[in-house]
């Protein structure tokens, strides 16, 4: 049997319930000249505002 396929409002609200996300990687130079790597996870329309806060 096929699986019944949700069209509509139905399907359209259950997509956007969905988060997207992206995973950023900040680096930082520490005082030894070292480089540090950082991982987040943030939601996909917020990425160009983290990114700017988080610049050295």
């Amino acid at each position: 049997m096929a699986k019944k396929q949700a069209f509509g409002e139905d399907a359209q609200a259950l997509k956007a319930s969905q988060r997207k996300m992206a995973k950023v990687i900040i680096s930082t130079k520490n005082a030894r000249g070292k480089f540090a790597f950082r991982e987040t996870m943030v939601d996909q329309d917020t990425v160009k505002d983290f990114i700017q806060k988080n610049k050295a």
